[in-house]
């Protein structure tokens, strides 16, 4: 017995036992790296190596409530109070992007990609290809200007390269991000940037026992606390409190015997339509968040422009209106046209624009105003064909992929590509190329006529002035009556840009618009009245109908996700709120050596369901964890005939109490538990246990009775007894609290203890991968 002990307590060697600044809420392995995510309670966001090594801290700003890693481990997705979802890059911690998908705080993320590689006839692996860097130069970024803000972009400036990384799906897995909130939503995501379908908990209809089909209930005042999609991605299990309520408005009391209908229940969810479709899925996602990446870059560069026009706009009036000011001083009624043209005519300089000239203006009120606006449309210039213009060629093009796939309705039309919507949007993103055309021939001779008439005003000056003016630029006389009639007093750039004149009908003449109803009908268009709207007003139209193309998907693949099943686990008092009742639950899948249930899973994958049982409804069964297996495959293997769910209770040892557990692999359990003292939290000592749950003696649960289909009290007589001396145990000389935080890929564990320590031990009786890791 004296040699069996070191064995016992060897896989749980403690490697390192470090003071935290704050308190820990939340933690996460990545599954790729040495690297573990803590969220603090005041709500920072630490990164560790497994030495301890701190490589980042950022502090979004907002209570964080829920983190989970990129199945690749290159992304981290933040869940914070707000219903905002940020992801941030491992490397450094920057923002890649923010979803705005929830209202509410967003309680539980669940990141899972395709288990099953997809292979071509050749049996090669099949990746999707992206075409468009075929024709195009790599997609521009948002333009920066200094003390310009460009708007909520989504993501931040200075991460583009990350971004892009992240946003460039097309040699990644198909994976999905699942976010539930407190209200019972949930949410998914294409690639974690792209939703693509979002669920109400209380809104789906639950099925009835097997002998009552026809009847459907529903689930009142939920609050989630975990969902965990299966590897195939077929299925998502979720386990929400709520209180069940049958669709004729009757409680379902009579069935759910001696308690109240407010409980934990578990759902399992059919998604399978990410499985069926995922190339679609994929192809779709791909282009059209990019497509949406490329609007944010379209409208910040539309903000910098208008921002930057403005404020040359501004230097002009600054400077000229003035003149007004100085002819009405002098009691003429003339206009600063007027007085304007009188001079380039060769008539005597009234004394107003004498002294506008000669005193207000000067020399150097000209080269500024001159400055200013030359300066300003140059910008403009660059920012249009370095930003604006490729990105609104590439929304073309990538638009013109969707449209080709939306012809394809056979596959498709299924996950609600509209082929009349995408047409839409794909001539709206061709005027906006048109439209940007425009503009830059409207840009280029304002600029050009604004040079020409502050050549003109410095030789006038110069010669009002009887100094020399022969070093000065050249000037044409008509476009200095073109400039003083039609943009003296008016700014067709601001028109184009600014949001005030968005409304505002661009004016054409009756000959231009016939051939433009030519020109549209010949090339199959619908739009002939592109050009009476400015370039912020087709932007806007573009957008529109880009959301429209994509709601489409997003609502289609919304109406298919159905709950399959249901499976009420136990009470919960009505009050208080059960968000506020702390109820450690671990959902994981394992694959199936013993092929018990491959029958009903091709891809030969378990669902395991562990949670700790509150001890008040159940004082007979009090201080259990409850362990159910088979849960996804149980309604598809009753009415085949074939075994039902299974489960165990397990008493943990006396003197202890369970704090947080975690699923680990190859079917094992990792259980955190705390030495019951009458004493402060701090005081005392835990342990650390595992038990593996293929070897204990689960019990078929028969469902097809009544709704309350799994009742814990018939599981009282089988119950499994933990003994310290028959299981994997090590002693913790800290009072813990949860998170328990698992990594299945490198075989540690971190537990947090009460008094701001992180101890890091290893699971694995071989050691030697993860001690090469430090």
């Amino acid at each position: 017995m004296e040699t069996d002990e070191p064995q016992r307590v060897l896989p749980f060697q403690l490697q390192f036992d470090k003071p935290v600044a704050s308190q820990i809420k939340i933690a996460e392995w990545n599954p790729e790296k040495d690297l573990l995510a803590m969220v603090t309670e005041d709500s920072k966001i630490l990164l560790h190596r497994f030495n301890w090594q701190r490589l980042w801290t950022i502090s979004p700003g907002k209570s964080i409530t829920s983190l989970c890693w990129r199945p690749d481990g290159k992304a981290i997705a933040v869940g914070v109070e707000d219903g905002t979802i940020s992801l941030h890059d491992v490397e450094n911690g920057k923002l890649l992007r923010t979803l705005k998908s929830h209202t509410v705080a967003v309680v539980c993320l669940n990141w899972e990609e395709d288990g099953q590689l997809t292979k071509d006839d050749s049996c090669n692996i099949s990746a999707y290809e992206d075409r468009t860097p075929r024709f195009f130069p790599p997609a521009p970024r948002i333009p920066r200007t200094p003390g310009v803000v460009s708007g909520d972009t989504g993501f931040m400036d200075d991460s583009e390269d990350s971004f892009l990384k992240l946003s460039n799906s097309s040699h990644q897995r198909f994976n999905i991000l699942c976010s539930g909130d407190k209200d019972g939503s949930i949410c998914f995501s294409i690639f974690g940037i792209f939703p693509i379908g979002k669920i109400n908990i209380h809104q789906l209809h639950v099925p009835a026992p097997i002998v009552d089909e026809q009847a459907t209930y529903q689930l009142l005042n939920t609050s989630i606390y975990k969902v965990a999609l299966s590897k195939d991605l077929c299925r998502l299990i979720v386990t929400c409190s709520g209180q069940l309520k049958q669709d004729s408005d009757k409680l379902i009391e009579s069935q759910i015997r001696g308690h109240d209908t407010h409980g934990l229940h578990c759902l399992v969810l059919n998604t399978s339509i990410f499985s069926e479709r995922k190339n679609e899925l994929h192809q779709v996602a791909q282009q059209a968040s990019n497509i949406e990446d490329l609007t944010e870059v379209v409208r910040a560069s539309l903000t910098i422009m208008c921002k930057q026009w403005s404020d040359a706009m501004h230097t002009f009036h600054e400077k000229f209106d003035s003149l007004s000011t100085l002819i009405t001083d002098h009691g003429l009624d003339s206009s600063p046209q007027e007085e304007f043209l009188s001079l380039l005519g060769g008539a005597r300089t009234s004394p107003p624009l004498h002294q506008f000239l000669v005193n207000s203006l000067a020399e150097v009120g000209v080269k500024r105003v001159s400055k200013a606006v030359c300066g300003a449309g140059k910008e403009l210039q660059l920012v249009v064909l370095d930003h604006l213009q490729p990105a609104a060629e590439i929304i073309g093009f990538r638009m013109g992929e969707l449209r080709g796939l939306s012809r394809w309705r056979a596959r498709y039309q299924g996950i609600g590509l509209d082929e009349e919507l995408i047409n839409n949007a794909t001539e709206k993103s061709g005027m906006f190329l048109v439209q940007v055309e425009r503009f830059m021939r409207v840009l280029s001779s304002v600029v050009q006529q604004f040079s020409n008439f502050s050549s003109w005003l410095l030789k006038c000056i110069k010669i009002l002035m009887q100094e020399p003016s022969d070093q000065f630029l050249r000037y044409n006389s008509e476009l200095v009556v073109i400039f003083l009639k039609f943009l003296y007093d008016q700014d067709p750039v601001r028109q184009l840009l600014d949001p005030s004149e968005v409304d505002r009908e661009v004016e054409v003449d009756l000959e231009t618009m016939q051939k433009i109803r030519e020109l549209v009908q010949f090339g199959g268009f619908s739009d002939c009245n592109y050009l009476q709207r400015t370039l912020l007003k087709e932007f806007q139209q573009m957008e529109s109908s880009f959301k429209e193309a994509f709601l489409m998907p997003f609502t289609t693949i919304s109406r298919k996700i159905l709950c399959e099943d249901l499976l009420p686990l136990f009470p919960l008092p009505s009050s208080p709120a059960p968000t506020s009742i702390t109820i450690p639950i671990s959902v994981s899948y394992y694959e199936d050596i013993s092929q018990s249930y491959q029958i009903f899973d091709h891809h030969g994958f378990i669902n395991y369901l562990s949670f700790r049982i509150p001890d008040e409804p159940f004082s007979d069964i009090a201080n259990c964890i409850g362990i159910a297996r088979g849960f996804m495959h149980d309604l598809s293997s009753v009415k085949r005939g074939g075994s039902s769910l299974e489960a165990v209770l397990l008493s943990v040892p006396a003197g202890y109490q369970c704090v947080d557990l975690s699923l680990y692999k190859e079917t094992q359990i990792v259980l955190l538990l705390n030495e019951t003292s009458m004493f402060s939290e701090n005081n005392g000592e835990a342990c650390m246990m595992i038990v593996q749950a293929s070897d204990l003696p689960f019990v078929s649960i028969s469902r097809s009775t009544s709704l309350n289909h799994w009742e814990l009290h018939q599981l009282k007589d089988s119950i499994v007894y933990l003994q310290m001396e028959n299981e994997k145990v090590r002693g913790i000389p800290h009072s813990v609290i949860a998170p328990l935080a698992v990594s299945a890929s490198r075989g540690v564990a971190c537990v947090f203890a009460a008094r701001k320590r992180a101890l890091i031990y290893i699971l694995d009786e071989d050691e030697d991968e993860v001690s090469d890791a430090e």
